[in-house]
């Protein structure tokens, strides 16, 4: 799946359903659904905007259209900070109500997307995750690294200035997180030149990769950036980072925080850069944040949400953590156990 950045929809009171459906109908008439698949989508952002009114006093639903290597579709999260749910699981259900309603809107939301998973707290809120794909899901081969991201404008820009990409190959996976620097149409040039060059480049050490794309952006305003490559073979974790992006990894063994280089990619680097290496350990989540988080964002207190879809995970960081006055983005990756034994 790819990197797309989500569009943030506020719903406050029932005055934002109707901005919300046309926005959202919008998105996803880009990926080209068929009329009935439309249909079970306004159906479903109906339902998701009236559960944050009647159940949570509001929230925001995070939207995007994603392609993968054989589909397309439209993915939903809902966030609240409502009171949450005691049985997350049973209320996804046809029938169930916690307010004496028929029920009926958890359970369609179930029922008309090919994917969702609710996620709730007691006293800390719900996320709700929907994904809805333009063709009939065909069984597939799992996943030998998997990985979300939310990536969102600036309230009041419509681009991005964070992105990240995903580059697979036999031997390596290599991720990128940027930060374009400021915010709006040339934070988002700077980082999408960025992109462009990391899919491009064909080294394989971290240092190496930054180096090139400083040489690629540099006219542009600048970014600043993390580089992490997973080399399949030796089973290794490999980093570099200059600037303000936050990288760990956390295992059940250990978490390492990764201190990125002072500089600006496409402005000035330091003279002297080095690797920094980790062992792989199975169930290791990597996490990667640009600073619209809070510098000490935290996950030991989500309970059981390694369960989950790791969209669920980067949706809690952003709902907890997110500054909401810069571009933010998230990004999570787990490497499979197996991954790198038939490679």
């Amino acid at each position: 799946m790819d990197n797309a950045p989500h569009v943030r929809f506020l719903v406050t009171d029932r005055s934002f359903l109707a901005y919300l459906k046309k926005g959202i109908s919008q998105l996803a008439l880009q990926v080209g659904f068929a009329p009935q698949r439309l249909s079970a989508i306004d159906l479903i952002v109906a339902e998701m905007g009236s559960n944050l009114i009647k159940h949570a006093g509001g929230g925001e639903i995070l939207v995007r259209h994603f392609l993968t290597s054989d589909n397309a579709g439209l993915e939903l999260i809902s966030i609240d900070n409502g009171p949450g749910m005691a049985e997350p699981v049973r209320m996804i259900q046809d029938g169930v109500s916690t307010t004496g309603t028929l029920g009926h809107g958890l359970g369609s939301i179930n029922r008309l997307a090919d994917f969702t998973q609710l996620y709730s707290q007691k006293g800390w809120g719900t996320i709700l995750l929907a994904r809805i794909y333009k063709k009939p899901l065909v069984m597939a081969r799992p996943e030998s690294f998997e990985y979300r991201s939310v990536v969102v404008a600036k309230p009041g820009e419509t681009v991005s200035g964070d992105g990240c990409y995903v580059k697979l190959t036999a031997s390596h996976i290599k991720l990128f997180l940027g930060d374009g620097l400021g915010h709006g149409p040339e934070a988002n040039l700077a980082v999408q030149t960025a992109i462009n060059a990391f899919r491009l480049c064909a080294e394989h050490q971290p240092v190496a990769i930054v180096r090139q794309l400083h040489r690629s952006v540099t006219k542009t305003r600048g970014l600043v950036g993390a580089v992490v490559v997973y080399d399949t073979q030796n089973k290794q974790w490999n980093w570099c980072g200059v600037g303000n992006i936050s990288t760990r990894i956390s295992g059940s063994l250990r978490t390492k925080n990764f201190l990125s280089y002072n500089g600006i990619i496409g402005m000035n680097l330091p003279n002297s850069m080095n690797d920094h290496a980790l062992p792989f350990e199975q169930g290791q989540l990597l996490m990667m944040g640009s600073d619209g988080l809070q510098s000490r964002w935290d996950i030991t207190k989500y309970t059981l949400i390694h369960r989950y879809d790791l969209s669920i995970l980067a949706a809690a960081i952003y709902k907890d953590f997110a500054r909401q006055t810069d571009d933010t983005s998230i990004f999570i990756g787990r490497v499979k156990a197996d991954h790198g034994r038939t490679s």
